[in-house]
């Protein structure tokens, strides 16, 4: 149900996207909304997986509605803690972040999104610029966090060996897969 709520989410928010960044000399469209209510954030999950590997059962619920701009200060001595309980040999990363560094920038769950250049996860070069869809992003967070600085220590823990998604995503907009 979670995953169902946050890809109709992500539906709207590419919405928003496409009216937000079209043409100043175009038409505008207007879009009525009732965002009268209350709204109450119960879950976030802009880098898959970290909530899930650094966030401690009985915490979930509180990391889930603690605004991103107040994790990292509740959360980043607790993402490292776990991370050298995982991983007690890290040193750094392949992005050459020591341990308190690398779990600070995870604390916060946002979704850094480049305007200009490549949108990734990491490629290598560019990291967390955004995220395209077929970024295998589980892959890279367990690089980041068993790989050590080339990306070679803990071969065996580096990767999930799933190599694509389960179905081909689409040339047009929605662009995610249909389901199964």
């Amino acid at each position: 149900m979670k995953y169902r709520n946050f890809l109709s989410l992500l539906a709207i928010a590419f919405c928003f996207l496409f009216v937000a960044c079209g043409d100043d000399s175009a038409t505008e469209v207007e879009v009525d909304f009732d965002f009268s209510g209350e709204y109450t954030l119960s879950d976030q999950m802009a880098r898959p997986a970290i909530n899930t590997v650094f966030v401690a059962a009985e915490n979930k619920d509180d990391f889930n509605t603690t605004i991103p701009a107040d994790q990292g200060g509740v959360y980043a001595e607790r993402f490292e803690n776990r991370l050298l309980a995982l991983n007690p040999g890290y040193t750094t990363n392949a992005l050459g972040l020591d341990a308190t560094t690398f779990t600070s920038i995870l604390a916060s769950d946002v979704l850094s999104v480049a305007t200009t250049g490549t949108t990734t996860f990491f490629d290598g070069t560019n990291v967390l610029t955004g995220r395209a869809l077929a970024d295998d992003v589980i892959d890279v967070e367990l690089l980041l966090i068993f790989g050590g600085p080339d990306g070679t220590a803990n071969p065996g823990l580096t990767s999930d060996n799933v190599a694509a998604n389960d179905k081909e995503f689409l040339n047009t907009f929605p662009y995610l897969a249909s389901p199964w």
